[in-house]
């Protein structure tokens, strides 16, 4: 604890704008213990709009796949050892890592070794895969932050310090959709009256919808021409995206129903009665809107043969996961063809009575989810910076 009249500091990193998110409603959460707090280190700027110090702009840290983190790797460094220096100099009550496991993690080890207490924000895949990092974990961190309670299970289950406090989208989505007003939202009149909106989300990375897109449309044609009252709705995630999506629609047919959409993701999945999506976190964003979801993914075959052997859970969709059993369908590799695909879709539209129990089952999954985790993860750190309470 800092010495009388001497400000809280309290060192956060995030790399993401999923990070910066959590970090702000974290930020406002934690002033509830510390009004006077010092938040300092790397924010996006929704940290920066409660006030945070950002030593270094939150998007250095945004790097994705193999080859831009090895070109941007001199930089990455420098930024972590100048930032090790500075809480080495600063000494925060507690330093907290979001996600961006790749940069935080050796950051978390080095101040803790220094005695700094650290903390960890969404956890690692490690329950899924190279599951021997656990080991540097317990090294790094005096608690991690869960967002799913099976993640939760396998900390304890290795001896780490955890806490598990719920999904923020959790909290944000209402328990109960509305798809109607959903659908007005979208603002497609006449086009959508009287027709089953089927979402397609094929991914939001240009590799993956150079793999999904065309698959998708193919799923599209094969429902289309056995079922007259769909309509097709593809969110873009970015203009880049919407670039590339347009692209591959032009070589459609023009008479294929199929609207691209800017954005609206979520509208799209509320108003839709079956979403077609690529694993990932929008599996999430469907379940809690309690829309039915088919989850379909195909990787290059060596990705897939490597990562095949290494990964050590049954499925791939959140639902699934967080279920522990196969509540959706799930397509990956050579599984993912357009007939089967679209048999799953058409199966859903004409089986209302399923629809319903998994709606149900989605309800309690959102419940299970829901824990106002910006304030549960503020208690948790408050109790990990006053070294009271056991967690």
């Amino acid at each position: 604890m800092p010495q009388q009249n001497q400000p809280l500091i309290i060192g956060m990193v995030v790399g993401e704008a999923s990070g910066d998110l959590l970090g702000a409603g974290l930020m406002r959460a934690l002033r509830q213990y510390f009004p006077d707090a010092v938040f300092q280190g790397v924010g996006g700027p929704k940290m920066l709009a409660e006030g945070f110090d950002s030593l270094f702009p939150q998007d250095r840290l945004a790097v994705m796949g193999l080859v831009e983190p090895l070109a941007r790797l001199p930089e990455l460094l420098r930024i972590r050892r100048r930032l090790r220096q500075h809480f080495f100099q600063q000494r925060p009550a507690v330093f907290i890592g979001i996600d961006s496991p790749d940069f935080n993690l050796d950051l978390e080890l080095s101040l803790r070794k220094a005695g700094i207490k650290t903390v960890h924000y969404v956890s690692p895949s490690v329950w899924a895969w190279r599951q021997g990092r656990i080991k540097k974990i317990s090294r790094a961190v005096d608690l991690m932050l869960t967002l799913l309670p099976f993640e939760a299970d396998f900390y304890r289950n290795n001896n780490v310090p955890v806490a598990y406090v719920g999904h923020p989208l959790a909290d944000t989505i209402p328990l109960e959709p509305d798809p109607a007003a959903a659908a007005e939202a979208l603002q497609l009149g006449e086009q959508i009256n009287g027709n089953k909106i089927v979402a397609l989300l094929p991914g939001s990375r240009a590799a993956e919808v150079a793999r999904m897109g065309p698959l998708f449309w193919q799923v599209a044609e094969y429902c289309a021409a056995r079922q007259k009252n769909l309509i097709f709705l593809v969110p873009s995630a970015n203009a880049a995206r919407h670039q590339q999506l347009e692209e591959q629609l032009r070589e459609l047919s023009s008479s294929l129903p199929i609207h691209l959409i800017e954005g609206q993701s979520h509208k799209i999945m509320e108003a839709a009665d079956v979403v077609i999506m690529a694993s990932g976190t929008t599996t999430l964003e469907a379940m809690l809107f309690k829309r039915p979801m088919i989850v379909v993914y195909k990787l290059a075959d060596l990705t897939y043969k490597i990562l095949s052997r290494l990964v050590k859970v049954k499925y791939i969709s959140l639902p699934n996961l967080l279920a522990n059993k196969a509540v959706v369908p799930e397509f990956i590799q050579e599984r993912a063809t357009p007939v089967a695909v679209g048999d799953a879709l058409l199966n859903y539209l004409n089986n209302p009575s399923t629809t319903k129990k998994l709606m149900a089952t989605f309800h309690d999954l959102h419940v299970q989810l829901k824990q106002n985790s910006d304030e549960q993860a503020a208690e948790a750190i408050t109790k990990l910076i006053r070294g009271g309470a056991e967690l």
